[in-house]
């Protein structure tokens, strides 16, 4: 639905730190679900860890945020130009791993609005390998002018 070059055009995120490689369905201020193909060749897993590659569990929270600032850019008014904003990540509650996330995973975002008021978001916000649950938490962010 949202290709990664589409995503760029929305978020201000780059090579290594645009974590999320497509969406896939978007239901304005409702729902969205993205995916990052998580390969060897990401740089972290020079140093996390060599020997026992493990995707970080930070870097899965970014994941669902950046998810979750699609679906707040493309929720606004028409009238409002995403290059002139940008999401602020503004808080985690309740998070929680479940499974670890290795090379050669595809890391599904599920990103559900749990509120919105005008430029702050709550977000449920969960990730899944092959269908089970490996992360969870409440997400909350701020969209502000650049």
């Amino acid at each position: 639905m949202i290709n990664v070059s589409q995503i760029q055009e929305i978020l201000p995120h780059r090579y290594p730190f645009l974590l999320v490689d497509r969406i896939v369905d978007l239901k304005k201020n409702e729902i969205v679900r993205g995916y990052k193909n998580i390969s060897i060749s990401d740089p972290v897993f020079l140093g996390h860890f060599p020997d026992h590659p493990i995707y970080p569990g930070v870097l899965i929270l970014e994941g669902m945020a950046q998810t979750g600032g699609v679906l707040a850019f493309e929720s606004m008014d028409d009238k409002v130009d995403p290059k002139s904003k940008v999401v602020y990540f503004t808080g985690i509650d309740d998070a929680k791993f479940r499974n670890p996330v290795r090379p050669g995973d595809r890391l599904d975002y599920e990103m559900k609005v749990m509120k919105n008021r005008g430029n702050m978001w709550v977000f449920k916000g969960q990730a899944f390998v092959d269908g089970s649950l490996v992360a969870e938490a409440e997400l909350k962010a701020m969209i502000v002018d650049k």
